[in-house]
């Protein structure tokens, strides 16, 4: 199995070597001597592999040690090539060839393995002559690691001028009354919060603020900062010093200062702030020399991590950046000593610099250090131009750069490698998630592992990257990210570090001109010129592996013998029909993404992509796939346009398939292809719409219960981990004829679309299930709520409901959701009160709620609905529908009208007030003037059979 990590320094090293080991095992290999070259081959390979991964921890490197690594890495990804181009070559997907198409094969063989001997002796020269410099030269003597400065680039923040701070306030206040809250009441336990966010928000500035504003009220108190490669020692005895405790001696290890300083703490109520703690470890360890003593002594921790943020503490308070109102007023105070100038000469410059900066605190310091007391505008153009590109390699920004190498080289070699892949995407560009993990897994970023497969392992990638604040989450569903952004800053950094290491190509299609001395690897073309622009035949692209083209089409001239896995033209919406007439040359290709309108079908010849993983082809007007399809017997991710059809028996013989989204249903008959889903042993992922058709009279309704067993056969025969049915026609059916699969592996479960009398009882059995989405029940009764509660393992739900029986929800604290963390209920009438009870939801953490409020009568009497009694909340988003003058973020100290939304609003107030962790509250308002109660709505479904939209 091929090396788990793969890192940018050791180019494709790792899975070098394994192919060469696989490649010793094939029967291809019968040439005197080739064998023995290759064996040669990984031995001189591994042994530099090693140095290779010393030298990807240095962030400066001697100029020798840099070429002789730079060389080496393209070594490797000249002789994977060669290895798969002479793996192509053999392997022609079919077995057992007879008659003259057997003698054509040998021939084709012999003549592939006499290519690649005299390949293998080219590279084997230059393998020696690098293998020589490696044993002439110690490199280790090279390396210069910047991180080991000796002027900690935190260290302003501690020191900083308050009247220099902007838009500190808010954060400031919110977290000293966290901490001074029960501080003298009846609990005085020992309270810890963690502050969270991306290097340069300004954290350690923030806890520094409040640190100074209430240690006051403490006996004793430290703040210690924490550095990437932690001595636990020394950050004992500098919390030592700082708490006055001088009773440790030199010789003192780190469980003897934990016992001695455990014992100084015991009696006194102390604050101290670890700030930028980097793992969980160190914490751990420093944690256990701060007792809970019962005298409301309080923590402080700041990190980068979200994950080590919880470790620390269960209140955690995730920065934001600054307001783009504060940003300028930071930043133009930093430039020119005013928050209010008045400079029309720079025109919008000022604010295409503040967007790039994206409200990070250290940017725009940054920023405006170089352009203080500036005034001409060539000088403010010079700096925008140079933010985006290489802004990380000025001087000026050697402090920016500094904060946020810290975050890059603390990361693992594989998720360097995946967040440098990053840098092909351009500024402000949302990257979705299923289209990056599956370009990683195209690339050979990750590799499977047993009971894991290769799209869960780069899941894990991605939110790792989250919680480390290296990408920015977007279009958070159910608890899960579904896509992220890069802020501009980082963008810049890894830009930066990719054209350093060779590892990514950025190309304007206007210029042509190429400006690394290697060959490209990853190329990225922006076209935004209107005509068709031609990549040529330059000899910088033979070996490109991965093209993204964003703009107008390019037309490509990539030779047949490409090393090309990845084509994505998904940002490149010109792209017609006849570009794709050469598809099947691009024979290594492993993933295609197209999103033209323009395009409505794909040529027979795409079968010959026998190495295509993904298929993605969701944004264009494709009206059916091409049978030969069905050779693709790699394909294990397959996305179309919902109008897309399939002929009868394809989908049964594409066994390879693990996930198929926007599988469209659009007359009874497709219908009966879901059968053939039930055939995939792999399929883990399938999400269906069913788009509009006649449901009239007694045939219709007979079709819709049709197409209903269909669905319920599906879940009971498949191996699913996911199903999403988004049915477009609204008819009342029930779910107790669908019969689960035994034991079910369904761990995601949506319905959207169709009216559910009630939740099925089968519900409650499933025992893998994580996520849970039914929109949407026609009335929420007692009963449901109890099914519901007991599914064992669900941690996200999201409910619609038209109201509850009697005009109560009520959920009790025996109603189970033993594990669930998020909650997401709408009632979309009016008329019922909802109520969270003592004991219910132990380990809800974010509940956001959609309600009907015209006047008090709308939720039944409920006022703050009893949200006090949710014991792990830290999050509550309520959004309000009703007479609102306007749809925005609600306050209520700005609302003069003493109406129903004010009421509700300060009764929620009142009851998070009271509340230990404090949650945050965010309310948002929506115009809706019509007021109509559930029970009507009940009673126009009872008499209408199926109600089509």
């Amino acid at each position: 199995m091929e090396a788990a990590l793969v890192s940018v320094s050791t180019g494709v090293m790792k899975p070098l070597l394994s192919k060469l080991t696989k490649l010793l095992e094939e029967e291809y290999i019968k040439v005197k001597g080739v064998r023995k070259q290759i064996k040669f081959l990984r031995e001189e390979l591994s042994a530099m592999c090693a140095t290779l991964e010393v030298l990807a921890d240095a962030e400066q490197l001697n100029p020798e040690t840099r070429l002789w690594r730079d060389k080496l890495r393209e070594l490797a990804y000249d002789l994977e090539d060669c290895i798969d181009g002479f793996m192509a070559r053999v392997d022609d997907g079919r077995h057992g060839p007879t008659g003259f198409k057997k003698y054509f094969r040998k021939l084709k063989r012999l003549i592939a393995r006499h290519d690649i001997a005299n390949q293998i002796d080219e590279l084997k020269a230059c393998v020696m002559e690098a293998s020589e410099r490696h044993r002439r030269y110690d490199f280790a003597q090279f390396r210069h690691n910047s991180s080991t400065s000796s002027v900690d680039p935190r260290l302003q923040a501690l020191h900083e001028d308050i009247e220099k701070l902007v838009g500190i306030d808010g954060p400031k206040k919110y977290i000293t009354e966290l901490l001074t809250m029960e501080m003298k009441g009846p609990s005085t336990k020992l309270k810890v919060v963690s502050i969270a966010g991306c290097g340069g928000l300004g954290k350690t500035t923030l806890a520094k603020q409040v640190y100074d504003t209430i240690k006051g009220q403490f006996s004793c108190s430290a703040f210690v900062s924490v550095s990437r490669t932690p001595d636990v020692r020394k950050i004992l005895i500098h919390i030592s010093s700082g708490v006055g405790f001088t009773g440790y001696t030199q010789d003192d290890g780190e469980q003897q200062l934990i016992d001695k300083l455990r014992n100084y703490l015991h009696c006194k109520r102390y604050i101290v702030v670890i700030d930028d703690v980097w793992d969980t470890e160190a914490w751990k360890f420093i944690k256990l020399a701060l007792p809970n003593n019962d005298l409301g002594s309080r923590i402080i921790s700041t990190t980068r991590s979200v994950t080590v943020a919880k470790c620390c503490s269960s209140q955690v308070y995730e920065m934001e950046p600054l307001s783009f109102d504060d940003s300028k007023r930071l930043f133009f105070k930093r430039a020119f000593g005013s928050e209010t100038p008045c400079y029309p000469h720079l025109e919008d410059v000022p604010d295409r610099i503040l967007r790039k900066c994206g409200g990070l605190p250290l940017a725009i310091v940054t920023v405006s250090s170089m352009l203080t007391n500036q005034l001409r505008k060539a000088e403010w153009d010079r700096v925008l131009s140079a933010m985006g590109s290489a802004l990380a390699n000025k001087p000026d920004a050697k402090k920016m750069t500094s904060i946020i190498s810290l975050s890059y080289f603390d990361i693992p070699y594989h998720l360097r490698t995946c967040l440098l892949y990053l840098s092909v995407f351009p500024e402000d560009y949302k990257i979705e998630k299923k289209c990056l993990i599956n370009r990683w897994i195209a690339e050979g970023f990750i590799h499977e592992e047993e009971g894991r497969t290769k799209y869960e392992i780069g899941e894990g990638y991605f939110n790792d990257l989250i919680n480390r604040s290296m990408i920015q989450p977007v279009d958070v569903k159910y608890g899960q990210t579904k896509a992220c952004r890069v802020h501009d800053i980082i963008l810049d950094y890894i830009r930066c570090k990719a054209t350093e290491e060779n590892f990514v190509t950025s190309s304007d299609a206007s210029e042509h001109v190429y400006t690394t001395k290697y060959k490209v690897r990853r190329l990225c073309v922006s076209n935004h010129t209107e005509e068709n622009v031609t990549i040529w035949k330059d000899p910088m692209l033979s070996h490109v592996r991965s093209v993204t083209i964003f703009g107008q089409p390019v037309k490509t001239c990539l030779l047949p013998s490409t090393s090309l896995h990845v084509l994505d033209l998904g940002g490149c919406n010109g792209i017609k029909d006849h570009h794709l007439e050469s598809i099947d040359t691009l024979i290594h290709l492993k993933y295609l993404r197209l999103s033209s309108s323009l395009i409505t079908k794909l040529p027979e010849k795409i079968g010959e992509l026998k190495y295509l993983q993904t298929l993605d082809v969701q944004g264009t007007r494709i009206e059916e796939l091409p049978s030969t399809i069905t050779k693709l017997q790699r394909l294990a991710h397959l996305y179309v346009y919902c109008g897309t059809r399939f002929s009868n028996g394809v989908i049964e013989q594409m066994h390879s398939l693990e996930e198929m989204r926007g599988y469209g249903v659009r007359s009874y008959e497709q219908w009966k292809s879901l059968q053939e889903f039930s055939k995939l042993t792999k399929l883990m992922t399938l999400k269906i719409t069913c788009v509009s058709f006649s449901l009239e009279g007694s045939k219709g309704l007979s079709q819709a219960e049709g197409r209903h067993s269909y669905v319920g056969t599906l879940l009971s025969s498949c191996n699913l981990y996911h199903l999403r049915i988004t049915d477009l026609i609204f008819y009342l059916l029930s779910l107790d004829s669908w019969h689960r699969a035994a034991p079910c592996s369904l761990r995601k479960l949506c319905i959207e679309g169709r009216f559910i009398y009630k939740v099925p009882n089968w519900m409650a059995s499933l025992g893998n299930l994580v996520v849970l989405k039914l929109n949407c029940i026609i009335c929420l009764r007692p009963e449901d709520v109890e099914i519901l509660g007991g599914i064992p393992t669900l941690l996200f739900l999201q409910l619609a409901t038209a109201g509850g029986t009697n005009g109560r929800i009520t959920v009790h604290g025996s109603n189970g959701f033993t594990s669930l963390k998020h909650l997401s209920l709408r009632l979309f009438y009016c008329g019922t009160t909802l109520e969270f009870q003592v004991g219910s939801m132990p380990k809800l953490e974010h509940v956001q709620l959609t309600l009907c409020v015209h006047n008090r009568e709308c939720l039944n009497g409920a006022s703050d609905l009893g949200i006090q009694h949710l014991s792990a909340l830290s999050k509550v988003e309520v959004i309000i529908w009703g007479n609102c003058t306007y749809d925005t973020i609600y306050n209520p100290t700005e609302d003069e009208n003493a109406d129903a939304v004010r009421w509700v609003v300060n009764a929620i107030n009142g009851a998070i007030m009271t509340h230990p962790n404090y949650p945050t509250i965010i309310y948002r308002t929506n115009y809706y003037k019509k007021c109509e109660h559930f029970e009507s709505f009940r009673g126009l479904l009872r008499g209408a059979g199926p109600v089509s939209n």
